[in-house]
């Protein structure tokens, strides 16, 4: 059998083997999944949120384990680890409340003689490719309300997250879900391609534009549901009459949080030039407060880079920024030791022919550009082939959605950045892909309608 090795990036040091899945087992889970479906789909609904709630419960009972298991595996700060999974909570409890009303039945017409019903049915079987980043997050979002709407699920965790993939199986299983409704599929890439080359019903996969291309091309021909959260390079505009300070520290958190390892992690930042000084000021001195170091000291806020390959691209936008004119102001280089580890940079005086304000970098590295107006800054957001979010600063909340109305985001923020809720959908536009998760129309997205037409004999 093959095995997978994970690694901790903040040493470099093993941290388990597991045995690894193969394109004949990914096919023998998918069999299983599609005879046990019907059954589930079949149980109660309350019997299917019980199996949630004992979930969350599980949850909460092994958190510190969970939390030290994520940052071993990602080189996720443990405060931060502990924070993903506390939110996870709210989302689950927003599923709960809301699942049994958005999938009800819905009697759209009745004159008499004809009635018409829309019935929300599940899916099928639903293929979940996950990200390392916000393994509970990300994952859940597809796992829960597949479930509770009465799917089975194949879950292929990152191959960087493979050891939280497979608590959050198991706690489910011991939860009451089936282990044959419920399957987690361990692997690299090699795995991901022999989950899609499976028969479908719903694909939801979350990485990178690349990958996402290659997932849509091979899923095609089963014409199967297709979701693809994939990247973003989220603009920022700060106006002339934001407090500077209060954005600044603002987005420096929305920059550098989960060590800017995040799809709605700021990544551009444009300044009215009236502010621009003071902000950078205000800006510079918050991300130098920030503790770089061991990710299972509570203190910690920089933690490691989770995938090595990455700290090659963080340097090659730092070179092709400071070539073109870029003035650095910090970091901008690996630090020294074991692990993957890079400092938290700031770029100024950077422009749209530089890499760094074009390409997602997904790092603790953020480039920030003077502007001269509202035109200006809405122009340069909009210049991207992404669009996951985008913000703005400002006390005038009408002059702000004026200019977000304007603005191609799946989701837009005034005064609040890199903010993600259980009650609003999550989606993007462009290269940041298609469909969406969260809300009650991300329940919905599990489901097939039926349209019903009655006529009394």
């Amino acid at each position: 059998m093959p095995t997978l090795v994970i690694f901790n990036p903040a040493t470099g040091a093993p941290v388990a083997e597991r045995l690894a899945d193969s394109a004949a087992t990914v096919a023998e889970k998918a069999a299983t999944a599609r005879a046990a479906q019907p059954a589930w789909a079949a149980t109660p609904l309350a019997q299917r949120l019980a199996a949630i709630r004992a979930f969350r419960a599980a949850l909460v009972a092994e958190a510190d384990t969970l939390a030290a298991t994520l940052t071993s595996e990602v080189g996720k700060p443990i405060a931060q680890a502990r924070n993903e999974l506390n939110g996870l909570l709210s989302r689950i409890d927003f599923f709960l409340a809301q699942t049994e009303a958005t999938i009800a039945d819905e009697p759209v017409f009745d004159d008499g003689g004809m009635r018409e019903r829309i019935e929300h049915r599940p899916l099928g079987v639903v293929g979940n490719i996950s990200a390392w980043n916000y393994p509970y997050f990300v994952g859940c979002n597809v796992i829960v309300p597949a479930l509770l709407t009465g799917n089975a699920v194949l879950y292929k965790p990152s191959e960087f997250a493979t050891l939280t993939g497979l608590h959050i199986t198991r706690l489910l299983h011991a939860a009451g879900v089936p282990s044959n409704v419920l399957q987690c599929l361990v692997g690299g890439g090699d795995v991901g391609a022999a989950l899609v080359a499976q028969r479908l019903d719903g694909l939801f996969f979350t990485g990178s534009h690349a990958t996402g291309v290659r997932i849509a091309q091979a899923v095609a021909p089963q014409l199967a549901k297709l979701q693809l959260e994939l990247g973003g390079k989220d603009p920022v505009y700060v106006r002339p009459d934001a407090d500077p300070m209060a954005a600044a520290e603002s987005l420096a958190d929305g920059a550098m949080y989960n060590t800017g390892q995040s799809c709605c992690a700021v990544e551009r930042i444009y300044v009215h030039e009236v502010l621009h000084d003071a902000f950078v000021e205000h800006f510079l001195a918050t991300v130098k407060g920030f503790k770089v170091g061991d990710p299972t000291d509570p203190a910690t806020y920089i933690g490691a880079i989770t995938r090595a390959p990455q700290l090659a691209v963080l340097e090659a936008q730092v070179a092709d920024a400071v070539a073109k004119g870029a003035k650095l102001l910090t970091g901008g280089q690996r630090l020294p030791g074991p692990g993957n580890w890079f400092a938290p940079t700031v770029l100024t005086q950077v422009n749209h022919t530089m890499e760094l304000m074009r390409e997602e970098s997904f790092g603790p590295i953020i480039g920030i550009q003077s502007v001269r107006s509202d035109g200006e800054a809405v122009a340069l957001m909009n210049d991207t082939r992404y669009g996951l979010t985008a913000g703005v600063y400002s006390k005038d909340e009408a002059k702000a959605r004026e200019l977000l109305a304007r603005v191609n985001a799946g989701s837009v923020y005034w005064n609040c950045c890199d903010r993600v809720s259980p009650r609003l959908p999550w989606s993007g536009c462009g290269d940041s892909g298609v469909g969406l998760t969260l809300s009650t129309h991300g329940i919905q997205t599990f489901t097939r309608p039926r349209a019903w037409h009655l006529r009394q004999a």
